[in-house]
């Protein structure tokens, strides 16, 4: 739902699987403090950043026209 979401705001993104990539994972674990996916992480910012489907969220970065968002995903499960 989460990439849904974003497709239909027109927003670029990129998806990364934290269940293969283990700096990824060490990022949004121990770094941003999340045990589920979906991450979003909105323009590499500490501020800009949540876990889940928050399509409110989705909707302020698609207003504020931001569009290098990454999805990191546990195993390919973005939450579509």
């Amino acid at each position: 739902m989460t990439c849904r979401q974003l497709d239909k705001a027109g927003l670029t993104y990129r998806v990364v699987d934290v269940a293969s990539d283990p700096t990824a994972r060490s990022y949004v674990t121990e770094e941003l403090g999340y045990t589920e996916a979906p991450v979003v992480i909105v323009d590499q910012d500490e501020a800009h950043h949540w876990s889940g489907f928050r399509p409110d969220r989705i909707k302020a970065v698609a207003a504020r026209a931001t569009t290098n968002t990454t999805i990191a995903s546990n195993g390919g499960a973005t939450d579509e």
